[in-house]
């Protein structure tokens, strides 16, 4: 592909960004991210695949780009990436005051309250994105998830080969959740309230016997809440901040039902 072997010369070489077909390159790549047709990662029959050549891309793209005032009066911004626009046409409900940057993808049907969603970010059909939430660079969001007001999904550019945080299709992350550094939330689970789920973040199945621990993945149909565990220290015994599977989504709480039936089969606050 000749845009991935441009944007990896110049990768390796950044004197080459002075030479227009390779800053026409990196304009086409996040044109095209813009657009949906390449994504920083994407779910394959194996696994989910990092693209690091289009992450690549976007770093590139900051030092081509000058800062310009952008004006949509009565606000000002002062920055180097333009803002999202053509809602109506795309589809997408945009209420006063949500921004997206120009580099991110936004599908059809998807509502954006007053929100944040930033450059290579992908954000598919259908979904919800509520107020004060964001959405980090090329952070991936399937379908028809609901991000509960203050969420915070991280962003991740650097390192190139590090993974984005995905949330796959039919989710629900409770107010003022925070999902970073990678993490995997995969389909139609939930994550109650103030849950905050980093790549090193214990996650413990306590639905068992025996409680099973992992990190990095939130299971398919998982219910989660926040907990803690005892860990110590020089100092002492403290409380550190880990994530509870008590449960996983019930018949009565699959797509035709709100998925805050959910959290509240469990008497878990949303």
């Amino acid at each position: 592909m000749k845009l991935k072997e441009t944007i990896e010369a110049a990768w390796d070489d950044r004197e080459l960004l002075g030479k227009n077909d390779v800053q026409k390159a990196i304009h086409e790549v996040v044109d095209q991210l813009d657009r949906g047709i390449l994504r920083v990662a994407q779910k394959e029959p194996n696994g989910w695949k990092v693209n690091d050549w289009v992450k690549k891309a976007v770093i590139l793209y900051f030092p081509i780009r000058k800062m310009e005032t952008i004006e949509t009066p009565p606000f000002e911004f002062h920055d180097k990436i333009p803002l999202k626009s053509g809602y109506k046409a795309k589809g997408v409900r945009v209420v006063p005051h949500a921004i997206a940057r120009y580099g991110a993808y936004i599908s059809k049907g998807v509502i954006m309250m007053p929100s944040y969603i930033n450059i290579g970010a992908y954000v598919d059909e259908g979904t919800m994105v509520d107020t004060w939430a964001t959405v980090g660079s090329c952070a991936q969001v399937g379908k028809n998830v609901h991000i509960s007001g203050g969420v915070g999904i991280g962003g991740v550019l650097e390192p190139v080969q590090a993974a984005p945080v995905i949330i796959e299709d039919n989710c629900f992350i409770g107010s003022r959740s925070i999902v970073v550094e990678g993490v995997r939330v995969e389909y139609e689970a939930v994550l109650g309230a103030n849950v905050v789920i980093t790549n090193s973040t214990r996650i413990i199945d306590v639905t068992g016997k025996e409680p099973v621990e992992t990190k990095g993945v939130v299971p398919a149909r998982s219910v989660v809440i926040p907990g803690s565990y005892t860990k110590s220290f020089p100092a002492g015994d403290f409380q550190v901040a880990c994530a509870l599977i008590i449960g996983t989504r019930k018949p009565s709480t699959d797509l035709k039902t709100s998925l805050n039936d959910a959290l509240r089969e469990y008497n878990v606050a949303v």
